[in-house]
């Protein structure tokens, strides 16, 4: 059975507004996406939390950016089981079928997902850990991430160090794909992990030479 239902009316009357303003300025710049297709420089793997904004952060157009977003910015290991994965198809048509040059994963301050995995791996969200959660069995993923970081003494400077993990164990992960994996090693492909601070607006660059974060 069909429950969707009619648009809201805020909504309504912004697409209205666009329409007839930013789309209408700019039609021959659409026709032309349109027409072209899609060939992106980069891929954005990003956390779906509404306050994450990358297009804003790096002043980017319409066809600029192949992004896939999902809770905590993760990317699951390379596992052909014949399964569905979403993230997994993403990275695949990015790679083999864009072409991209660069793939960036961008984790933030305050993120929910993280902060889920840090209560449920310290026994204090049961209810994640319980089969029938889909957030839960997600954040299984950065379980090594925490083991790392749990002797942190303080709580707010442990979550924020999980934080990062997350994007480590994405670009871990990211390199368990034989094909993404082949691009990196013929230098046809670089891997980027970035974490921003909302608050601050700030961005800080993952740098394994070193293992540490710094500003960008």
């Amino acid at each position: 059975m069909t429950v969707a239902r009619p648009l809201p009316a805020y909504l309504v009357q912004r697409y209205r507004g666009w329409k007839a303003t930013a789309f209408e300025d700019n039609k021959a710049w659409y026709r032309h996406l349109a027409a072209g297709g899609q060939h992106p420089r980069a891929m954005i793997i990003s956390c779906c939390d509404s306050r994450v904004h990358v297009t804003a952060i790096f002043g980017a157009d319409q066809g600029e950016f192949f992004i896939h977003r999902n809770v905590a910015n993760l990317v699951p290991p390379y596992e052909p089981d014949g399964q569905p994965h979403g993230t997994s198809a993403a990275v695949e048509y990015a790679v083999t079928s864009l072409k991209v040059a660069h793939i960036v994963v961008v984790g933030h301050s305050s993120c929910g997902g993280v902060r889920g995995c840090h209560d449920m791996c310290s026994g204090g969200a049961p209810e994640l850990e319980e089969k029938s959660s889909f957030v839960g069995r997600w954040m299984d993923m950065l379980r090594p991430g925490y083991e790392r970081v749990k002797d942190i003494a303080n709580e707010s400077e442990r979550v924020q160090a999980l934080e990062r993990e997350a994007i480590k164990v994405s670009l871990e992960n990211l390199m368990t794909f034989p094909f993404l994996r082949q691009r990196v090693e013929a230098e046809l492909l670089t891997l980027h992990g970035l974490w921003n601070d909302i608050a601050a607006g700030a961005l800080e660059q993952y740098d394994p030479g070193t293992d540490r974060f710094s500003p960008v």
